[in-house]
């Protein structure tokens, strides 16, 4: 039985994707489990209901559906997701370049369970959201963590810094700190434009680099020398935090650069 979760800011969109379900269940084995009214939503939606196929509409308020989409690319087990657009012919060919599939608003029921029974032929890992993202040019403004039974968005411009500990990374924001599964790797490619390396399990936001002290001795390095060895070393200092992080040497003149030094 597939388990589909409906996503679109629009009542009267949901209510009609609801009953063109209700027509394809006659020739497909489904359910519908849910239906969401925002990106937050379906995120929230997505972690209790665990669908297998998510209808999402792009042209959302506040999170459009191709954030939502890089957001459920990270999940561990990722739902297939088709795509409820008015998209024009040149972005559509980016959804059929990464073997995705769309539907065109108003929706038709033929073309509806057309795309259903293509989920069912999709190998594991397919649909590929992330490079559909990344296709598009869409970048995250916040990132999602699950805390307690909940979905927490934190904003990239809050984030201070990305460290790597053990199989999570620590986000960490002037006011505390989340924890993630998403690999520091795959948020460097994303937000590497925001982010600079100073050590090889750290990136630093670069407008919350206020400058560098250069202190005597050998931190704990986690087996990557920091700059000036046994002589000393440079940590970076945070705006609006005590919190130093030292600098690997490998990594100094990268930072130095990303600074204007």
């Amino acid at each position: 039985m597939m388990k589909i979760l409906v996503v679109d800011d629009e009542p009267p969109a949901r209510a009609r994707l609801g009953q063109l379900l209700n027509d394809c269940a006659a020739q497909l084995a489904l359910t519908q489990v849910g239906q969401a009214d925002s990106g937050l939503a379906a995120l929230e939606a997505v972690e209790r209901l665990q669908p297998d196929v998510v209808l999402l509409d792009i042209a959302m308020p506040g999170m459009d559906g191709i954030e939502v989409a890089r957001h459920l690319a990270h999940a561990p087990a990722p739902p297939a997701v088709i795509f409820i657009t008015a998209f024009d012919e040149h972005a559509l060919a980016a959804f059929e370049v990464q073997a995705l599939d769309y539907l065109m608003k108003p929706v038709r029921a033929e073309r509806l369970l057309a795309a259903l029974r293509r989920v069912q032929r999709l190998r594991p890992g397919e649909p590929r959201l992330e490079q559909l993202a990344q296709s598009l040019g869409a970048t995250r403004t916040q990132l999602s963590v699950s805390e307690r039974g909940r979905v927490v968005l934190v904003p990239v411009d809050d984030i201070a810094y990305l460290r790597a500990e053990l199989k999570y990374v620590t986000i960490r924001t002037v006011a505390r700190e989340y924890l993630t599964e998403e690999s520091l790797t795959a948020l460097e490619g994303e937000f590497g434009a925001r982010f600079v390396r100073i050590h090889r399990n750290a990136l630093v936001a670069r407008r919350f680099i206020a400058g560098f002290q250069r202190v005597r001795g050998k931190p704990e390095t986690d087996g990557e020398g920091a700059e000036g060895g046994g002589e000393g070393h440079w940590e970076i200092l945070l705006r609006d935090m005590d919190e130093r992080l030292p600098i690997s040497r490998r990594q100094w003149p990268t930072v130095k650069a990303a600074a204007g030094l």
